[in-house]
């Protein structure tokens, strides 16, 4: 028997697959079990006094980052360029203001609710 710990839709199931024999099929027994909680997104790192952050909408992997630190930035404007399940999705400024510091790089991989980007 094999015991083994399948989450579907953020629920937990401790599933036991018991082994028949060569070329039967194997018969599984889901049970399931309290839900472990959801890890929280990672804190940003402290902005400067008085900035506003960006922050990731989704999981995903930052594919592109549109603005460097002193550019000015309006409502609208694109700060970066996030890619989940295969689509690109660009990450706007809900504000306007001039960007304070860059949280994250090229490549990396954010949770949702990520600061991306703080603007003051």
């Amino acid at each position: 028997m094999k015991n083994y710990t399948i989450t579907v839709n953020g629920n937990a199931y401790s599933v036991t697959v018991e082994e028949n024999g060569a070329g039967a099929a194997p018969a599984a027994a889901a049970a399931p079990k309290a839900a472990a909680p959801a890890a929280a997104p990672k804190a940003a790192a402290p902005a400067a006094s008085g900035a506003a952050s960006i922050n990731a909408p989704m999981r995903g992997t930052i594919v592109d980052v549109k603005v460097k630190v002193g550019d000015k930035v309006t409502n609208g404007t694109v700060v970066a360029v996030l890619e989940a399940m295969k689509m690109e999705n660009d990450i706007v400024s809900d504000k306007d203001g001039v960007v304070a510091s860059i949280c994250v790089n090229k490549g990396d991989s954010v949770e949702t609710g990520a600061a991306v980007v703080t603007i003051n």
